[in-house]
């Protein structure tokens, strides 16, 4: 399907690949990542985008970061790095959403594979370049740079939720302004000190 020139909430969700507590130490500016993803995330749910989050052999790796895994509406397990590889992955994504923005981690390997599997299955999948990390920059650069010679969509995740509202008398529109106005740090440690605060 070809890239709209404006993207629709409806028809979109968010496929957020491998943000595992195992994983995310080793990634380049992990907190930083996770808060750009959380915020991308928290106006998916705002804008009732749906979100679907892999976990990469998550008995060794870990489930998805506890500050993310709330919300994510699905989890799907799988020993692939193309996580459509996995026999029942496309049929549980939701129906109707053509256009899938994809986030996590690593850029070069799972995000990038999985997204080019999305692709090849008839979807139009875009990489939100600030919403995807590898352990190391130059990796990430590369991820980026062979996705576009693909002939495939690269987006911001403010890019992503201005197209979403589509307009300033949007019913979430100050809601989802808040979130693109907040400091990066602020959000992740207004997360920490939630989740710190749930676990006691």
């Amino acid at each position: 399907m070809p890239a709209p020139s404006i993207l629709a909430a409806h028809d979109s969700m968010i496929l957020l690949v491998d943000m595992q507590a195992g994983l995310l130490p080793a990634i380049d500016d992990s907190e930083a990542l996770v808060a750009r993803v959380h915020r991308l995330l928290s106006a998916a749910r705002l804008l009732r985008v749906p979100v679907v989050a892999t976990e990469h052999c998550a008995d060794k790796i870990g489930a998805t970061d506890p500050r993310l895994a709330p919300l994510a509406d699905e989890v799907l397990h799988k020993v692939h790095f193309d996580a459509t590889r996995e026999t029942d992955m496309l049929r549980r994504l939701p129906r109707g959403r053509h256009h899938v923005l994809v986030v996590g981690t690593e850029a070069h390997v799972c995000v990038l594979q999985t997204a080019l599997g999305l692709a090849a299955a008839g979807l139009t999948p875009w990489l939100v370049a600030d919403c995807i990390g590898s352990r190391r920059h130059e990796d990430l650069g590369l991820a980026l740079q062979r996705w576009l010679q693909t002939g495939n969509n690269v987006l911001g995740s403010e890019m992503a939720m201005f197209e979403w509202l589509g307009s300033a008398r949007h019913p979430a529109f100050r809601d989802v302004i808040a979130l693109v106005k907040a400091n990066a740090d602020t959000i992740v440690s207004h997360v920490h000190h939630s989740s710190v605060s749930e676990s006691q």
